[in-house]
């Protein structure tokens, strides 16, 4: 028997991309589900690229954190619901909020060995529908009363009930490990780091003045389609000066010494979709298509912060890309030197700031800050959790192709639970 060939991997091009505004928590999108989040903006690259054609797309995956138990199947309902062919297969996929970019790292898989020709990649979020479970106590009652072999003994474990059992489970902004918020533990790390207070205002300024002058140039006109009556990302402010967000009081770290951290420079609560169309060289040049950029390398990787990160050490929760970068520049052959441009995640200003600090102590070099997030990011923006990833690959691939000739771009996304997802574009 003659063995299968291991097929030869392919170049991945990312076509284009397509969110909704993102929008503050209980806000404009208090009432959407992820399901209609995700589908108008899957609709936006469906109109755009005319996909609603039987067969053109291979796939669609995409996730989201905070799930109703009717987002069992979301990434095939959103589908069922959407312009695309309803043969088009779709699966769910979840890393936190490095869900969007390993989406996309999970469908350019298969179109590099040749599994599928194009595929579309991304997630949603909504805090403001966030799903409420059962008391847990009312739960093992209620599933006591189903076993129950009688009437009576039935009723004997209803009788159980209490009026406290009738308050619901509401998701915490919590790890389970250690019952803190994100927020504190990126206090913890801003300290260890040293991360200056005035450095986080100003990243945090910079990032809201960048945004606002991405949509006045119209660099967004095709990437945000409109939807219920917004058009841009609600939680910018293209005013936000250094001198404003320094009035505003720290919301984390209060217990210790000189908190830095606000809602100023950290991400708010945001509601909100993206998705990003990705293809094989062949499939583009059928439909005469000119692909933004490639899709060259890829790294994920954890740290342990239940150990570090609350004993006041260097991996903190989210410094996770502290790691995967130098892993993968090493395995490329690159260093920072070689990016154009540089996105990182704004979970925390202080976040960015000790990843930035950490990559120049592991002998990175430094990131020029003209390089970095120059089109803003999550703290103009919002942070959708599973949308975040698909957003910044369409922003940094357009940013790429701007550039008119050969270009590079580096992605670093830190996650829940201690994890970092990062990539590599270039456009050549």
């Amino acid at each position: 028997m003659t063995p299968i060939e291991p097929p030869r991997a392919r170049r991945v091009a990312i076509v284009g991309g397509t969110r909704i505004p993102f929008a503050r928590s209980d806000g404009p999108y208090a009432t959407a589900s992820n399901q209609e989040m995700l589908t108008a903006a899957v609709n936006g690259l469906v109109n755009r690229y005319a996909l609603d054609v039987p067969g053109v797309v291979g796939e669609f995956v995409a996730g989201a954190v905070l799930k109703h138990s009717r987002d069992f199947n979301l990434a095939r309902e959103t589908l069922l619901g959407s312009k695309l062919d309803a043969r088009t297969p779709a699966y769910d996929i979840q890393q936190a909020c490095g869900t969007g970019l390993q989406a996309v790292i999970a469908a350019a898989n298969k179109i590099a060995l040749g599994q599928t020709e194009s595929a579309i990649a991304g997630g949603a979020d909504t805090t403001s529908d966030a799903p409420l479970g059962v008391n847990d106590r009312l739960r093992r009652i209620l599933l006591q009363a189903r076993r129950a072999k009688s009437t009576g003994a039935r009723l004997k474990a209803l009788a159980q009930i209490r009026p406290a059992h009738l308050i619901p489970d509401i998701p915490r902004n919590a790890e389970p490990r250690t019952g803190l918020s994100m927020g504190e533990h990126a206090a913890i790390t801003a300290r260890a780091w040293g991360v200056e207070r005035a450095a986080q205002d100003e990243l945090a300024a910079t990032s809201h003045q960048r945004l606002a002058a991405a949509y006045e140039r119209g660099f967004f006109g095709d990437l945000v389609v409109p939807f219920r009556d917004l058009a841009r990302d609600q939680n910018l402010r293209p005013d936000s000066t250094v001198e404003q967000l320094a009035r505003l009081k720290p919301v984390y770290g209060t217990d210790g010494p000189d908190p830095t951290m606000t809602a100023g420079n950290s991400t708010p609560l945001t509601d909100g979709a993206a998705v990003v169309l990705l293809a094989s060289e062949e499939w583009t040049e059928a439909r005469g298509l000119e692909p933004l950029a490639y899709l060259t390398a890829y790294e994920t990787t954890a740290v342990d912060f239940v150990r570090g990160d609350v004993a006041g050490g260097e991996d903190g929760l989210l410094m996770a890309p502290a790691y995967a970068v130098p892993r993968m520049l090493e395995r490329t052959g690159l260093t920072l030197a070689d990016f154009d441009l540089v996105e990182v995640h704004e979970a925390f200003a202080s976040q960015v700031l000790a990843t930035l600090a950490a990559w120049e102590k592991r002998g990175l070099g430094t990131v020029d800050r003209d390089r970095l997030n120059v089109a803003g990011s999550s703290l103009a923006t919002g942070h959708p959790f599973a949308a975040t990833g698909a957003r910044i690959v369409a922003t940094l691939a357009k940013l790429l192709a701007e550039q008119g000739g050969p270009a590079r771009g580096l992605i670093s996304i830190c996650a829940a639970g201690g994890q970092g997802v990062t990539a590599i574009l270039e456009r050549t």
